[in-house]
């Protein structure tokens, strides 16, 4: 910065009338406004300085911007475009200042649209969304997402448009990927959900065979007596039909015992309808566990849910397990009866393997459910060890299991976490006081 020029030295030669302290105050105003000269000029750099250092700030903010930003005047004339604008259309900033952001647009909706967005005189202070078509550098239209905010002048009143947009199409690829991976994960879930539920009922094979063994064999049974009757039926009618005498007829009605058959078929009848209904019963329940699980939920009773589940792991087991478990009033929760179900077959299965190892105590289970306000409360809880303090926190992790290889997948935990979860409640796992482990399930009722 270069220094003004110190004030040529006063004339030595006296004037008529000024005396020196006149010239001395003359000196000394001289000297403080060179003083105030040097201030305003360093003031005057310094502010300099701060202009192009914002200056700076500004363009390096508008070069980094990964959207794409144009600042027209109300004419619609771009006036100012950043690097990501020129690198999406392939011009640089001075070709594209003084230019029509019409010619940036690929078709005549966008062309539109952004010429009614401008001409808006109640257009918002934050602005509004714009979906628009530029043409990019190969000349193929890209989606953007544009927000058009007006731009307003000193005097309040609007002197142009700034615009501020993102391609969308990057971002509907992505969404279209997420969405897929999304829908994969589903299906592998409800996969995964549906074999570790087919693990379960393996392990059910041995006690449904002898459930079904049981009707099937009465069945059998009295099929076997009903085609003997049948048989002795037959004889007994061709004689009829021979026209054979009364005496002869009455000889043979005694020694086929037609009285005793006719007073037997009734209750071999009910009794093969009884077992084939049993029979039945228990297909269509596997059936129902076994199957996948619809969506929608709909209105199930626990103790129904509970009972069933009590049933088919006590037929599973070689040796049987001393459930204490008192039906009570329904408790209805929304939900998929299926799959609660298979959470409560889990919990069992788990507080069955527990118990009866070697010194313990007659294996007990105690299964309850409490029906308070707004909340249905089931509790599992066995008088086996107890559950481990390290393994307390990654009891429902996935894939963790302290049986031996081949005993367990360590899924039964997780999926029933998962399936609690998504129902709306909340699974936990506790050790008694009294010794062995408490597994907690609260759902949300239905009935309030």
């Amino acid at each position: 910065m270069s220094k003004p020029r110190s004030p040529s030295p006063l004339p030595t030669v006296p004037m008529e009338g000024v005396d020196d302290s006149t010239w001395l105050d003359v000196i000394q105003k001289m000297d403080e406004v060179y003083t105030r000269l040097i201030d305003d000029e360093v003031a005057l750099e310094k502010k300099n300085t701060e202009l192009e250092q914002s200056q700076q700030f500004i363009v390096s903010v508008l070069t980094s911007m990964s959207d794409v930003l144009v600042v027209c005047d109300e004419r619609g004339l771009i006036e100012q475009a950043n690097a990501a604008l020129c690198e999406l259309v392939g011009r640089s900033e001075e070709q594209l200042r003084g230019s029509s952001l019409a010619d940036l647009l690929a078709d005549a909706a966008s062309v539109d649209a952004a010429r009614a967005a401008m001409d808006r005189s109640d257009a918002p202070r934050a602005g509004q969304g714009i979906e628009l078509n530029l043409l990019d550098r190969a000349g193929q239209p890209v989606p953007v997402d544009a927000n058009c905010t007006p731009r307003i002048g000193p005097n309040g009143r609007r002197v142009g448009t700034v615009w501020v947009g993102r391609p969308t199409a990057e971002l509907k690829r992505a969404y279209h990927e997420m969405r897929a991976a999304h829908e994969a994960l589903k299906r592998t879930q409800q996969q995964l959900l549906h074999s570790e539920k087919m693990a379960s009922l393996g392990q059910l094979v041995a006690g449904v065979a002898h459930e079904l063994n049981n009707p099937i064999s009465f069945v059998l049974g009295n099929v076997h007596a009903l085609r003997k009757y049948c048989d002795r039926l037959q004889t007994y009618m061709a004689a009829l039909h021979a026209h054979e005498p009364e005496p002869v007829l009455q000889a043979l009605r005694q020694k086929l015992r037609i009285e005793h058959l006719l007073g037997d078929l009734p209750s071999l009848i009910e009794g093969t309808l009884e077992g084939a209904q049993r029979t039945a019963d228990i297909v269509h329940g596997l059936k129902r566990f076994s199957a996948m699980d619809p969506e929608e939920r709909t209105p199930v009773n626990l103790v129904e849910v509970i009972e069933r589940a009590i049933h088919w792991v006590q037929k599973g087991r070689h040796t049987p397990v001393d459930v204490r478990w008192q039906a009570g009033m329904p408790c209805t929760v929304m939900g998929s009866a299926g799959q609660l179900q298979q959470v409560m077959m889990n919990l069992l299965q788990n507080a069955f393997d527990a118990v009866g190892g070697p010194g313990a105590a007659a294996p007990c289970v105690w299964v309850s459910v409490v029906c308070e306000g707004t909340l249905a409360r089931v509790c599992v809880r066995d008088n086996g060890p107890g559950i481990p303090p390290e393994h307390l926190l990654r009891i429902f992790d996935p894939f963790f299991t302290t049986k031996p290889v081949g005993k367990g997948t360590g899924l039964g935990l997780s999926i029933s976490y998962g399936i609690v979860e998504q129902h709306g409640g909340r699974l936990s796992a506790c050790n008694a006081e009294g010794g062995g482990a408490v597994f907690q399930m609260e759902l949300p009722r239905a009935d309030t």
